[in-house]
């Protein structure tokens, strides 16, 4: 089963919230097996100016990514080879909210000349949990709020975690899929292509519903969609 290979976890922090515009700051993989879980974090010198909104969030200023972080290309040639080299062995890839953290990685490669995630492959970004949606195949009509600290409280695995600290967004992340494998086991025996399509019917779920939505308000839903890449 996929649940008994090596599972990546991955998250990142950045200079904003539209993915296909937004600098990486840092990045973070932990790689879980039977044995051990190995960990990568990274902090890059994004090249641009860190928005003091984003500072808040993550807590890291210009001055110390200019003064600490690695050269842009570097990292993301690092964080891009890493997950390729799993992502051929049909190692599963986990991001909360993955669509964010995926598309902002294409963009970035793109952004710098470097090959993406995509190009390397030469096929689709598989296999991907995102345990955002995940948990809304598992459990579709739970009320409340879906967020990572939500989501944790609800599977009873937060622990006052650093949260919006990449490394800490990562583990509090399998966490929750690990407890998500306890509470159903049933989706450890599915096959990841299952897995996909089932989370892809939750996101387009959600994309139609605040379609909608806005429609109902004589608005236009301008937002670009897609899972587990935002291609609108």
């Amino acid at each position: 089963m996929w649940s008994e290979k090596p599972i990546i976890g991955f998250d990142t922090e950045t200079t904003g919230v539209n993915p296909q515009a937004a600098r990486l700051v840092t990045a973070s993989i932990v790689v879980v097996n039977e044995t051990e879980i190995e960990k990568h974090y990274w902090l890059a010198d994004p090249g641009v100016e860190i928005p003091e909104a984003s500072q808040k969030v993550h807590g890291i200023s210009t001055e110390q990514a200019q003064k600490e972080g690695r050269p842009i290309e570097e990292v993301l040639e690092e964080v891009a080879q890493l997950l390729y080299e799993h992502l051929t062995q049909n190692h599963v890839l986990v991001a909360f909210n993955a669509s964010y953290d995926l598309t902002l990685l294409e963009a970035e490669l793109r952004r710098h000349d470097l090959p993406t995630l995509e190009e390397r492959l030469g096929r689709n970004l598989a296999p991907i949990i995102d345990p955002y949606l995940l948990d809304k195949v598992v459990d579709k009509y739970r009320k409340g709020k879906r967020n990572l600290e939500s989501v944790a409280r609800h599977y009873e695995v937060w622990d006052a975690d650093d949260f919006h600290n990449a490394e800490a967004d990562v583990l509090v992340t399998l966490r929750v899929l690990g407890a998500m494998l306890r509470r159903y086991p049933k989706v450890a025996q599915e096959s990841p292509e299952v897995l996909m399509e089932q989370q892809l019917e939750r996101y387009n779920e959600s994309a139609e519903y605040f379609r909608k939505k806005a429609a109902a308000r004589g608005q236009a839903y301008t937002e670009k969609t897609g899972w587990p890449l935002v291609r609108e």
